[in-house]
């Protein structure tokens, strides 16, 4: 898919808004328009309405109730909320610990830090294995009765990995721990009917699955809503758990988004998108340059997900050079412009070399066969003007 003449392999950024989205959305910037907590006129009543109609078909992609959904801007609010909002509301309980993983989004561990910084909670991070699936051994080791939280994303924006929710989330239950699953990048990569059985607390951004930027939910299971201090307040919306005006045409798109990723049309876009993903991978394979694909293969990978290790290259001299014709990234788009490498590769053992020189390239629905032509194409010239331009150019070994 191209935007503004530019390849787009960066669907795990951000993916663009279905057009069927859009115009479920149009009506309610204009002809529709109205605060959903107006109560005194029809107008706020018909855009409260429309939220609940909203709430009722994103809890449906998860299988959840619509009264379990709390509206945010997005996954990392979601992701604050459910951890500060436990945390600081149970800060004079016996559970002082909480168990990340090494490969969450930077948010969460953000968050967490926060939480010992500012509470004194200990931080326990879960290591996982080369392919980056968390040790749900080590995870039943470190569980004990003084764990409060567990926070474990349902699937990897770097690597693509899929982790054993069922199985993590049982661990944390026989402890009496609280489960958060940061599931962003899920509903892309799986079916996620019957999620939020699993779970206590989910976080879902809108922009990752088709749906507009700026809006996302938390899950919280309804008995867990009394045990979450808000981080926002204000006029009490949303059961008192996050105040504030909620934008009627994000629910409404957001929700339009759900209902997509909730038919067979979105299980065959996977199947097609993980043989395109495989497609790629296989034709970088055979460029007379060194390459690995970091993370795991098969079924329990995102299936749009690739990222790849170009041995002895730069990834950002990569990008750079690719522009203005292929867009890609190193990692997390909330990380862009921070010189460090990431520390999900670190976390599967990579090098500070090999994780320099990994490129995460993310297809989308729309991807076609083409383009997957195209980009290899593309990045095989860019290697190649990088390979001239080096010193020490390196080429693959032979057989």
């Amino acid at each position: 898919m191209n935007f503004y003449d530019i390849l787009y392999f960066d669907h795990q950024a951000t993916t663009p808004v279905d057009g069927r989205v859009l115009q479920k959305m149009l009506p309610f910037f204009t002809e529709k328009a109205g605060n959903p907590h107006s109560s005194h006129h029809s107008v706020g009543w018909k855009s409260l309405q429309s939220v609940e109609t909203a709430a009722q078909k994103i809890s449906k992609l998860i299988g959840a109730d619509s009264d379990e959904i709390i509206f945010t801007s997005g996954a990392t609010e979601s992701n604050n909320l459910a951890l500060l909002g436990v945390g600081r509301h149970e800060c004079e309980g016996k559970r002082r610990r909480i168990l990340v993983s090494a490969i969450e989004h930077k948010c969460v561990l953000a968050a967490a830090r926060a939480l010992k910084e500012q509470l004194g909670y200990q931080i326990d991070v879960v290591p996982v294995d080369c392919e980056g699936r968390v040790s749900v051994a080590a995870l039943s080791d470190a569980l004990d009765e003084d764990v409060l939280i567990v926070s474990v994303m349902a699937v990897n924006n770097e690597i693509g990995t899929i982790q054993d929710i069922r199985a993590i989330a049982s661990e944390a239950r026989k402890a009496g721990a609280i489960f958060h699953c940061d599931a962003a990048q899920a509903p892309m990569a799986m079916d996620m009917q019957g999620f939020a059985n699993n779970v206590d607390l989910m976080s879902l951004s809108a922009h990752k699955m088709y749906g507009p930027q700026g809006v996302g939910i938390l899950y919280v299971r309804r008995d867990l809503q009394s045990r979450i201090e808000p981080q926002i307040y204000g006029g009490e919306q949303q059961n008192g758990l996050r105040s504030g005006t909620l934008p009627v045409p994000l629910c409404v798109g957001m929700a339009a988004a759900a209902e997509i990723m909730s038919g067979m049309e979105a299980e065959k876009a996977r199947h097609r998108l993980r043989e395109l993903r495989d497609r790629f991978v296989e034709q970088l394979s055979q460029l007379p340059w060194e390459t690995m694909l970091n993370g795991p293969t098969g079924e329990d990978r995102h299936p749009g997900n690739a990222n790849i290790c170009f041995r002895g290259f730069s990834a950002h001299d990569i990008l750079q050079t690719l522009q203005p014709y292929l867009a890609a990234s190193t990692g997390s788009a909330c990380t862009s412009g921070i010189p460090e490498s990431s520390h999900v590769l670190s976390a599967i053992g990579l090098t500070t070399d090999e994780a320099e020189a990994s490129v995460r390239f993310s297809l989308g629905f729309h991807t076609t066969d083409s383009d997957v032509d195209e980009a290899v194409n593309l990045i095989c010239k860019a290697l190649h003007r990088l390979q001239e331009t080096s010193l020490e150019a390196p080429v693959k070994a032979s057989n």
